[in-house]
């Protein structure tokens, strides 16, 4: 694969940076606002680091990684009664946002597969 020029790195980097913020302060302030289209923005920024930033030798270690959110996501946080309700909420939007990121990895392993 060739490699990325500096200036789609950055663009990687920021929607990484901007994708992660966002899923925490989207969850953390679940109560008082609600960010409109969150979902699309979220999927989008992972999609765009989908694109920019996974390497051909990172597709295992980020395909297995969102597989451990996935499976983390799933549990109940109930045990810390305080703020479990924005732990869970700030997980689902990392989920979210590295589903975005995993949908374009794992397309471009079997197209990578596939032309072997």
């Amino acid at each position: 694969m060739a490699k990325k020029s500096n200036s789609l790195q950055l663009i990687g980097r920021w929607a990484f940076i901007i994708g992660l913020v966002l899923a925490i302060i989207a969850g953390l302030i679940q109560d008082i606002y609600t960010i409109p289209s969150l979902t699309l923005i979220l999927v989008i920024l992972g999609v765009i680091i989908g694109f920019l930033n996974i390497e051909e030798k990172d597709t295992v270690k980020l395909l297995v990684a969102i597989i451990a959110l996935m499976g983390v996501g799933g549990l109940t946080l109930s045990v810390i009664p305080t703020i479990s309700s924005y732990l869970e909420a700030i997980l689902t939007n990392i989920v979210i946002f590295a589903s975005g990121a995993g949908l374009i990895v794992a397309i471009k392993a079997i197209i990578e597969v596939t032309k072997k």
